[in-house]
């Protein structure tokens, strides 16, 4: 694994992974949001996006957690390894109203400084329709992916995953 991007619906605990499996695989980590997102909630545009991830991408080694369905047809020419964090949607939900409760008012870590956590309905109604509109999206990218997918369904999956790794 040289070259990693783990996907899944917000709140799967992509950028938690990330963090975890740079340090263990020594590579260095990119979270869409923080490529995307600029202080103030400004969001890049997509020109902007692709220069930043032919950057990141043309390098020999990297994890980028995040979906961003406009870019990962790029991300996945590349990628030798897919972890597709495939939970289920009310653990996910749960999950992001708990994450905008902890971090509410501040900046997460996996997000660009600048842009502190807060409810958007939007962001909630766009997860809660991940299995109807991205997840088919994301699935018909997937099929063409010839690298490692490595696709996970719920926390102990990730958790014997992750410990098959050392």
């Amino acid at each position: 694994m040289q070259r990693v991007l783990i996907i899944g619906p917000c709140g799967a605990g992509k950028s938690t992974l990330a963090a975890d499996l740079g340090q263990l695989l020594e590579l260095p980590v990119f979270h869409m949001d923080q490529l995307n997102w600029r202080p103030g909630w400004v969001e890049s545009s997509k020109d902007e996006i692709r220069a930043r991830l032919a950057t990141i991408t043309g390098e020999d080694r990297w994890l980028i957690d995040g979906n961003y369905g406009g870019t990962l047809d790029a991300r996945l020419a590349r990628a030798d390894t897919v972890v597709y964090l495939d939970f289920p949607i009310r653990l996910c939900a749960s999950r992001v109203l708990r994450r905008i409760w902890t971090y509410r008012g501040r900046s997460r870590p996996d997000m660009t400084e600048g842009c502190p956590e807060r409810f958007d309905l939007a962001f909630f109604l766009y997860l809660l329709a991940w299995n109807s509109g991205p997840r088919p999206r994301t699935e018909e990218k997937l099929r063409d992916y010839h690298g490692k997918l490595v696709r996970l369904k719920n926390p102990r999956a990730l958790q014997e995953w992750r410990a098959s790794l050392g």
